[in-house]
């Protein structure tokens, strides 16, 4: 068999436990073969787990971290959560993107009826049922069924109903107790601010708390990014009443993201998990490396500059195949939140307002393209006319505030710009062979790099660098190393055009 093209970590919600993603996981091997492995996941408390030191959502996070440290092989993965794991989900995914927990390769999320980063809406009458439920022990078998037959507009069958009552009889009457009291209640919002990643959220419109209708409402400021999917004739417990939906969208939410974007190879993603990353630095490569929104829509241009900016960055830094990175909208981005190398010539605009200036006057110039094979031929001209400075005394749209070198300036900065977002994707890294980032984290020591020819890698290193050097590698060898690695590494000018 195959190794699967990646992984999806599930984490249940109240009352269930690692084996409420075997609907799932047989809807998944259904619809995709082997594509994606699906790993439940225990919280504490859930499914025999020892619980946690406390009630807090933190607590929960932790213990899920824990496994999928341990799970992750390095390649990408989603993170499907039900109810309240779609709260420790919350916290999960914020830790990760900060760099903070020892994984590598999120790409999104699909959220079951998840429990919001706020207190969960619940009426005090039924928390108090609820927690007499537990009051004096494990919950009986009436109240797991009564449970059950709360949280489903349509009955699952027999053998899924049976799992799931098994599971909630399972449970810590501790931990069923601490989620109802303290992890339901507490809001972690302002710790976890905007998470910025493709999700999907799916909700009952049965459901009378967490449903279809509440959703939108409960996510939007925690995800801006979310889409909402209710489903009709359903409860809240999704992951036996909707299998089969719950991975339809699974799957499309995957062949957007990680089919649709650059990725690294196993070996690279488990270097940046481990600590020889420090956290900061696998924070910055794990939000660069969520796919862009193909729904993008422009903060610091007009639909049109971005536009024009999307066709010169395929001209300048061309991206072959399907997996790319929208160079443009990641320009746009920054120029909205104020981000740039920090200087410009002297009388130039701020940035954002050179862009505007230089893309108008850019799309004025840039030849039509009806005649692909002749527009080619004369964008290269536009392009490296404005590069040599030829074209400084060409009449620009600008007036007095685009006259002279600007377009010549300004299309540096352009360039410069273009190849540092691409450079600093991870993907794009380990396409250079570049694994600096991996010498500064914990495990690093006081050691960086030991081998230092070319063609040689120090054991930490993925393998595709070189073989591993040995003590008594001859120093004279590298010229011989140097003069392959060249030869093997040559560019052909339509990849990496001279203008670059």
């Amino acid at each position: 068999m195959t190794a699967a093209d990646g992984t999806v970590f599930f984490l249940p919600g109240l009352g269930f436990d690692a084996a409420a993603a075997a609907p799932i996981a047989d809807a998944l091997d259904s619809l995709a073969g082997n594509r994606l492995r699906a790993v439940g996941i225990d919280l504490p408390g859930h499914g025999g787990s020892p619980d946690a030191p406390n009630g807090s959502v933190s607590a929960l996070a932790d213990r899920a971290i824990q496994v999928m440290e341990a799970e992750a092989d390095g390649g990408p993965f989603v993170i499907a959560a039900h109810s309240m794991g779609g709260k420790v989900a919350a916290v999960v995914t914020h830790r990760i993107l900060s760099g903070e927990a020892n994984v590598f390769g999120l790409a999104g999320l699909v959220l079951l009826a998840p429990s919001p980063p706020t207190p969960e809406p619940m009426a005090d009458d039924k928390r108090a049922e609820m927690l007499a439920w537990a009051e004096n022990g494990l919950i009986s078998e009436e109240h797991a069924v009564e449970f059950v037959a709360q949280n489903v507009a349509t009955a699952p069958g027999d053998d899924d109903e049976r799992a799931a009552i098994a599971q909630v009889r399972l449970m810590s009457p501790l931990a069923w107790r601490r989620w109802l009291t303290d992890g339901s209640t507490e809001d972690v919002s302002e710790e976890l601010g905007s998470i910025d990643l493709p999700v999907v959220v799916l909700a009952g419109e049965d459901d009378d708390d967490l449903g279809a209708s509440a959703q939108p409402h409960l996510v939007a400021k925690l995800y801006p990014r979310a889409r909402v999917v209710p489903l009709a004739e359903t409860g809240h417990l999704l992951p036996y009443e909707r299998p089969a939906e719950v991975a339809a969208e699974i799957v499309r939410l995957w062949d957007a993201t990680v089919s649709a974007s650059p990725q690294l190879t196993p070996e690279w993603g488990r270097l940046v998990a481990s600590d020889r990353t420090a956290p900061e630095a696998r924070g910055f490569l794990a939000r660069r490396l969520i796919a862009d929104d193909p729904d993008y829509r422009p903060r610091a241009l007009s639909a049109a500059q971005l536009a024009t900016l999307r066709v010169l960055a395929d001209r300048l830094l061309p991206q072959p195949g399907d997996r790319r990175i929208d160079l443009a909208a990641r320009v746009d981005d920054d120029l909205a939140s104020g981000r740039g190398d920090g200087w410009r010539n002297a009388g130039q605009p701020d940035d954002a307002s050179a862009y505007r200036l230089g893309l108008d006057d850019l799309a004025a110039l840039w030849p039509d393209d009806s005649d692909e094979q002749n527009a080619k031929a004369e964008q290269d001209a536009l392009i490296a006319g404005i590069v040599s400075g030829e074209l400084n005394d060409h009449e620009a749209l600008g007036g007095d505030d685009w006259k002279g070198a600007m377009r010549q300036h300004w299309f540096d900065d352009v360039r410069a710009d273009l190849t540092r977002i691409w450079l600093a994707h991870p993907a794009s890294l380990a396409r250079v062979g570049y694994d600096g980032f991996a010498t500064s984290g914990a495990a690093t020591g006081d050691a960086g790099y030991v081998a230092v020819a070319a063609g040689q890698r120090d054991p930490w290193e993925p393998a595709e660098l070189g073989s591993v050097a040995s003590d008594d590698d001859d120093d004279d060898a590298y010229d011989d190393d140097h003069d392959r690695l060249v030869a093997n590494n040559t560019r052909t000018v339509e990849e990496n055009p001279a203008w670059i």
